[in-house]
């Protein structure tokens, strides 16, 4: 669930959320998880979290993240990240600054 929090947090990040956004989230959630889920528990915790604290929360689930996937699925993650900032064909800086937290957090020295 830590990869569909940070998902949704790049989505709507930039203050609004699209439709395209919501395509790619269902597109990663289709293939991470063949099975059907109940995101209500998710959404409630996403939708108290106040604004300011996004990026604490995208940090720790971040975190959460790294210590319980592969290599192999933090790639898938972090293309499907790129996808769900791009899903609107603008970048915002905002979105911009937490796609370098993914990046620079993952980068190969962690990798060892």
């Amino acid at each position: 669930m830590a990869g569909y929090q940070m998902l949704m947090i790049l989505s709507v990040v930039d203050g609004k959320f699209v439709k395209s956004e919501g395509k790619v989230i269902i597109s990663y959630l289709r293939k991470i998880f063949p099975f059907r889920l109940n995101l209500d528990r998710e959404m409630e915790e996403l939708s108290a979290l106040p604004k300011e604290d996004y990026l604490l929360h995208f940090n720790n689930v971040m975190n959460d993240f790294y210590e319980d996937s592969t290599k192999k699925e933090r790639t898938a993650l972090l293309k499907f990240a790129v996808k769900v900032v791009n899903a609107d064909k603008k970048i915002t800086a905002e979105e911009n600054r937490y796609l370098k937290e993914l990046f620079f957090a993952w980068d190969s020295e962690h990798e060892e």
